[in-house]
């Protein structure tokens, strides 16, 4: 039996030694932000800090991922250390609700504020052929003056993204059904939903990896396409980046399971890579709906 069946007995609260992993974790996000900063300025060397930080901040995660869960099966961890792990995933989470609300709140101004503020008399004056409208609301409109962005198509809701939309509700489904199967001792099952889960969000990356490539070369749609082109990369390229996190995440939970980690009754880290993967379905959602369809 997993030594997870300890889990909750510990009559303390647990306080890990000290620890070298927070120091070099910093210290390899400090050569990530000073490398990119670098390398997007036109230094070379500024590619390789971004690639050594990357390393260094990468194996770090492993190795306190593994003494986490090491401490962990150990039965290190009680109840109080349960608790103080959901209210870290909870403020977590809704960090990134707030990431998002930010993104969504920048859409919302630009459709509904900038963008018409521009077709104001002032401004037709300098650009007459101006169109102030959104471009999903009219063909060849780019919500910016004549000249500045090339022409392009804005992107529409079929077939990907609405193929994307079933992917993620059916792997909710598949996720639920994973732990309700771990919550009735029933781990094969719970394996084989969780690897139909993994599987349905690679198949959602592959599917907007290939809705990018339509856009850039078919589309004309690019980052550089104005507002729209802004917004929309931003909007879904992040929320992608969160679908590929999450991923790792019920991943890593699944490596886990076939090792046997996790009861039927302790299993705080299956369920905060499931709330995470449902708040990432709940986003999708609203992005479906105002970036696709209005």
């Amino acid at each position: 039996m997993s030594a997870a069946s300890n889990h909750g007995a510990t009559p303390y609260y647990f306080v890990p030694a000290p620890s070298r992993h927070p120091a070099m974790a910093a210290s390899g996000l400090f050569l990530v932000i000073l490398g990119a900063g670098q390398w997007v300025n036109g230094h070379g060397w500024g590619a390789y800090s971004l690639l050594a930080g990357l390393v260094l901040w990468l194996s770090t995660l492993y190795f306190w991922f593994g003494d986490a869960i090491g401490e962990s099966e150990g039965g290190q961890y009680s109840e109080r250390i349960d608790v103080s792990y959901r209210w870290s995933m909870s403020w977590f989470i809704f960090s990134e609700v707030m990431f998002f609300a930010a993104f969504f709140g920048a859409l919302y101004w630009a459709r509904v504020h900038s963008v018409p503020a521009l077709g104001n008399i002032e401004n037709q004056l300098l650009w007459p052929d101006f169109k102030a409208v959104w471009p999903s609301a009219a063909a060849g409109a780019t919500a910016s003056p004549a000249g500045t962005v090339a022409p392009f198509t804005t992107m529409g809701p079929w077939p990907i993204p609405t193929l994307n939309t079933a992917i993620l509700l059916t792997s909710g489904v598949t996720l639920t059904i994973a732990h309700h199967a771990l919550i009735a001792a029933h781990r094969s099952k719970a394996i084989f939903w969780m690897w139909i889960t993994v599987l349905l969000g690679v198949t959602f990356l592959g599917f907007q990896a290939y809705e990018y490539m339509h856009a850039y070369s078919e589309l004309n749609l690019k980052l550089s396409s104005g507002i729209y082109g802004s917004t929309f990369f931003m909007l879904t390229g992040f929320h992608g980046f969160h679908v590929f996190v999450g991923m790792l995440m019920l991943l890593f939970i699944t490596l886990r399971l076939t090792k046997g980690h996790f009861t039927p009754t302790r299993h705080f880290g299956f369920e905060g890579a499931a709330w995470y993967w449902h708040f990432v379905d709940v986003v999708w959602l609203g992005l479906y709906v105002v970036v696709y369809w209005l």
